[in-house]
């Protein structure tokens, strides 16, 4: 169903982002896909001078496991209101020693161990093989590198996410085989998500939080130290949105707005 609402720019917030607060005259709308009921109503509102959409990817109270997520429809609710850029903030675990509980990493790569979610709008009728070797906005990944330096986070610039089922965690030797594979971060929600996006020829970037280091630390991960360093993290998350919304410039030069050139038959 058509909506008469419009933004340029979407917001999908992760674990402990459940109202980014940035917004003037917000307002909540209902948007209907046809691949059902999106995670929650859609929050638009304007923040300097740009027209922003936010989706609690959990739906509001985190009521939603990360297995149960309606992907397809939270990005067809947001292509359906004309969003061009998705900044998708999400908590990780580490698997990098470095990467410590409270930095920010800004994914380049991911590894998909995901198994039983809808991974595409192309089921039928077309074949789309989308290209995902450089899977983020490289524009938009620049604008967040920068924002994040200029704040003085402790940032790493680029790292691999390997996207777990879940709704449970990773057992040691599972922990141990991903670093072994070098990937840096993991977490349960980026995989079908930027993929979809892809498809849609939205530019997607995320904004990883580190809440814990995973298992192969030889501590065991709890929800409660998860939720302890999330709360610290949101609020550089929130800084991290309102520096990067102004500056995201409102034509594209990417690749991503040309991403189904060559890849539907």
């Amino acid at each position: 169903m058509a909506t008469k609402e419009s933004a340029e720019i979407g917001i999908i917030g992760g674990t402990g982002v459940y109202d980014p607060g940035l917004f003037k005259d917000p307002r909540s709308i209902k948007v209907y896909t046809p691949y059902g009921e999106p995670s929650d109503y859609v929050t638009i509102g304007t923040f300097k001078g740009k027209k922003v959409a936010f989706l609690p990817r959990h739906e509001k109270g985190h009521r939603i496991p990360p297995h149960k997520i309606n992907y397809r429809a939270n990005i067809w609710a947001f292509k359906e209101l004309g969003v061009k850029r998705i900044i998708a903030p999400s908590a990780v675990g580490s698997l990098k020693e470095e990467m410590e509980p409270g930095h920010i990493v800004i994914p380049d790569q991911f590894i998909d161990r995901t198994r039983s979610r809808a991974s595409t709008f192309y089921e039928g009728g077309f074949v789309c093989h989308v290209s995902t070797a450089d899977p983020f906005c490289l524009d938009l990944r620049k604008i967040a590198i920068s924002t994040a330096k200029k704040l003085k986070l402790d940032l790493h610039k680029d790292g691999t996410y390997v996207c777990i089922e879940g709704p449970r965690f990773s057992t040691r030797a599972e922990s141990k085989m991903f670093r072994q594979w070098g990937a840096h971060i993991i977490g349960m929600t980026l995989v079908p998500e930027v993929v979809l996006a892809r498809e849609q020829e939205i530019c997607y970037v995320n904004i990883a939080t580190v809440t814990d280091y995973d298992v192969w630390a030889d501590k065991p991960v709890s929800a409660d130290e998860v939720v302890e360093t999330l709360k610290k993290n949101v609020d550089k998350t929130k800084k991290m949105l309102e520096d990067i919304i102004p500056q995201i410039p409102s034509k594209r030069n990417c690749l991503c707005s040309k991403a189904l050139e060559g890849a539907v038959y």
